[in-house]
């Protein structure tokens, strides 16, 4: 069963950019596909971003395109999230997904889960 741990959440001001980062590790078992999703306190856990392992499909949420670049290095098994211009309805916790297909990842089915990194944007 594959692992994923998250890191690189933190405090910033609107604006300013942070970068996530999701290493996985263990047998994917086919799980090729990866994602991350947010949730807001009070909130459902929303898609945000997804891509193939080998970074030649991706997929983002409306309100991120242009803002958000998901990429992967297969090298290290790690994928990455880069956000710019960020905004305080980007606050959550987000969280990395692996699953067999983007459809899976985007719709959170049979997807295995990281433990999630806080991103808190003040205004």
């Amino acid at each position: 069963q594959v692992q994923l741990v998250e890191s690189g959440g933190g405090l910033v001001q609107a604006g300013g950019s942070l970068r996530l980062t999701c290493e996985a590790s263990g047998h994917n078992f086919g799980r090729n596909a990866l994602g991350w999703f947010r949730q807001a306190p009070g909130q459902e856990r929303d898609f945000v971003a997804a891509i193939m392992w080998n970074g030649g499909i991706t997929a983002y949420t409306e309100s991120v395109k242009g803002r958000f670049t998901v990429s992967t290095d297969a090298a290290t098994n790690t994928m990455y999230l880069e956000m710019t211009s960020l905004k305080p309805e980007d606050t959550g916790v987000y969280y990395c997904v692996a699953g067999l297909t983007l459809r899976d990842v985007r719709r959170s089915s049979d997807v295995v889960w990281g433990q999630g990194t806080q991103v808190t944007v003040s205004a």
